[in-house]
């Protein structure tokens, strides 16, 4: 899990909840890991999910955005390592503001697990690999799932009128 001294949080049943991981192809190694620690974290919680493969980070926000309506929740995933141009920075925040502008458009929740990275080799340490210190893929279908959730919980008692505030 998390480099951090966070306790190990409890993975939520999720029974009934349908998630698309949409994932960057670039980067094989650390995709393979990222993927691979999202579905683990949907199958430990029950939930239904499919995987649909893009061709990099950049293009994540439009399929997600075409996912969105058949998904309770979206984890996406990708890769980016710096180089020695501005690609780096713009790719970063077109998946960042699109990923963002999916997830209010469309009321779905949205695990993000781009790595934005300097090196492979923070990419590695945070791919949920053996050697790894961090399972960011697991993290993204984690807080995707937790937020659908939570969502579900507020609509339904918004709907039955049990959500408001006493003044």
């Amino acid at each position: 899990m998390s480099a951090n001294t966070d306790p190990t949080p409890i993975v939520p049943d999720a029974s009934g909840l349908k998630v698309t991981i949409v994932a960057s192809s670039w980067h094989q190694q650390v995709m393979g890991g990222l993927i691979a620690g999202a579905a683990e974290l949907l199958d430990e919680a029950s939930a239904t999910h499919e995987l649909v493969m893009v061709p990099g980070t950049f293009e994540l926000p439009i399929v997600a955005a075409a996912a969105a309506p058949s998904a309770d929740a979206i984890v996406a995933l990708g890769v980016v390592i710096r180089g020695g141009t501005p690609h780096f920075d713009y790719v970063c925040n077109a998946a960042t503001d699109g990923l963002t502008r999916v997830a209010l458009d469309t009321g779905v929740p949205m695990g993000f697990g781009v790595l934005t990275c300097d090196t492979q080799e923070q990419a590695l340490a945070r791919a949920g690999l053996p050697d790894s210190v961090e399972n960011k893929g697991r993290e993204a279908a984690l807080a995707a799932i937790s937020t659908a959730l939570t969502l579900k919980d507020i609509r339904a008692r918004a709907n039955s009128g049990g959500l408001g505030f006493a003044g």
